[in-house]
């Protein structure tokens, strides 16, 4: 009877490739409808990215020098757009372990699911609010008269942005499994705010003393800085280390690393939650 029944036997048709995108899919689906319908988080996450840019924009941009000369919002602006990539980790937590200690994360370990799909759904829906976080960021720039060059290099320095923040993703979500509690993951910030700030964002690494020179130069955030620096076509002196030389490669490379390291503990975690 099974067998003519058209529910169950389109179904049995399909192989587990398919119920993983599948399932996938509606996580990122839940995603974006918790945004839609709580607008204060989508305030936040679109606002702050604006306001970031004006603040360090003005506040600084009279004040900074860039080593070969050029106008530090050039400078700047790229940074920006990488430090916005950098906090967004912080979210992917706060999202996670509000779901773990919620009890959203058990009933899905319930369901039939592929365990790698809640873990990947929440990846491919951060991917796509940092994609309309750093429209927002970009048309706030060019208000502010940012002028990037454009074709390729434009696009290749968007995917590098993009690509940091997938890496920063499985980070985010191990640490949302491991936390708590939604407070504790609020404490994350301490760790962002040094591993930012030790960087090339907002300085580059020559102006620094030597030693957190040579830190701020091996920080993986400050190669993705530098590497759409080049492609935005910002005019910026090159650093002396062998790191800051093969900026575009390093912004390339370090994402794999990191992706390769924390994307297995976070299903790892995920796969060991309750027993």
């Amino acid at each position: 009877m099974s067998a003519l029944d058209p529910t169950t036997a389109p179904a049995a048709e399909h192989g587990r490739l398919y119920w993983l995108l599948a399932d996938c899919g509606n996580i990122v689906r839940r995603g974006l409808t918790h945004y839609q319908r709580q607008p204060v988080n989508i305030a936040w996450q679109l606002g702050f990215p604006i306001l970031s840019v004006l603040l360090y924009g003005y506040v600084f941009g009279s004040a900074m020098t860039v080593p070969g000369g050029g106008d530090y919002k050039d400078f700047l602006m790229p940074g920006m757009f990488v430090m916005t990539m950098a906090f967004g980790f912080i979210n992917t937590a706060t999202v996670v372990v509000h779901d773990s200690t919620k009890g959203v994360i058990d009933r899905f370990r319930s369901m039939p699911m592929a365990s790698s799909a809640v873990v990947a759904g929440r990846g491919v829906t951060d991917l796509v609010v940092a994609c309309a976080e750093l429209a927002i960021m970009m048309l706030t720039a060019l208000a502010m008269g940012w002028r990037p060059d454009g074709g390729w290099g434009f696009l290749a320095a968007f995917g590098l942005l993009l690509w940091l923040r997938f890496a920063l993703i499985w980070i985010g979500v191990w640490l949302g499994l491991l936390v708590p509690n939604p407070e504790a993951a609020g404490g994350l910030f301490a760790v962002a705010f040094p591993l930012t700030m030790i960087s090339s964002i907002f300085v580059a690494p020559q102006l620094m003393p030597d030693w957190l020179g040579w830190v701020a130069a091996w920080n993986p955030i400050s190669s993705t800085a530098a590497a759409a620096r080049e492609l935005f076509g910002t005019p910026v002196g090159g650093g002396g280390s062998w790191v800051e030389r093969h900026a575009l490669l390093m912004a390339g490379v370090w994402p794999v690393i990191l992706t390769a390291v924390f994307l297995p503990l976070a299903v790892r975690r995920f796969q060991r939650l309750s027993r």
